[in-house]
């Protein structure tokens, strides 16, 4: 039995073990955290850029509780500027499946294209390819996501499949067995309901490609069963 975190300030006070997850990670913000920190360790200013709407106070309260929860690790680096890592524990990344659920059910009851104020990281769906892409067994390979037009430059993503388990790095790999390049609205219109790829340039092993593709999102046969209006 692993350790018991110290009771929340606010609990749900109930005997239950939904509720006490809950406790730990019914916040808002603390999934997310979870979610953006999936592929590797970031600093606190990367989970600033990813997480928009979030205070400062906010982001470092929660990342001081989610590290006394057990749920991330905090690595201070002699450099300068002083720099600060957090790291998903083996607690937190078990929560990979379960955001993956969520995210299956936002899918199927919630979906729709941006609505006009939601700010678009296409970066925010691929970092659930750790728990929504569950290809064959048999294949195996990287393939390399790439969103060409981001307020940074293009964006890359490697998903790496082996055995029917996904691992996500957010790097360029030259070497990768598939590549799947396009601009944001490409993207946006792949992730939409109606999953249009025609704006995605896909390389290499297709198969393989369209594997990860279909995890994350909505496949032909699985459209929504009801779509939020815009």
């Amino acid at each position: 039995m692993p350790q018991v975190p110290p009771p929340k300030r606010h609990p749900y006070n109930q005997w239950s073990p939904d509720a006490r997850a809950l406790d730990l990670v019914g916040d808002k913000w603390t999934l997310l955290i979870v979610r953006d920190l999936a592929a590797g360790p970031r600093r606190f200013v990367e989970l600033q850029r990813v997480l928009p709407g979030i205070s400062t106070e906010q982001l470092r309260s929660r990342l001081n509780r989610m590290v006394a929860d057990g749920m991330l690790t905090r690595q201070r680096f002699r450099e300068v500027p002083p720099r600060v890592d957090y790291e998903l524990t083996e607690r937190a990344r078990e929560l990979l499946p379960v955001l993956a659920e969520l995210a299956r059910w936002g899918y199927e009851w919630t979906w729709s294209a941006p609505r006009e104020n939601e700010l678009v990281d296409i970066g925010a769906i691929i970092r659930l390819a750790p728990g929504l892409v569950h290809p064959p067994a048999k294949l195996s390979g990287s393939v390399e996501l790439l969103v060409t037009d981001t307020s940074k430059g293009a964006a890359p993503y490697l998903v790496t499949v082996s055995g029917g388990a996904v691992a996500l790095t957010e790097r360029a790999d030259v070497g990768a067995d598939a590549c799947v390049v396009g601009s944001q609205d490409a993207w946006i219109r792949a992730f939409a309901p109606d999953g249009n790829r025609d704006g995605l340039e896909i390389t290499g092993d297709r198969t393989l490609a369209a594997s990860v593709l279909d995890g994350l999102a909505l496949s032909e046969q699985e459209s929504p069963a009801v779509v939020v209006a815009a």
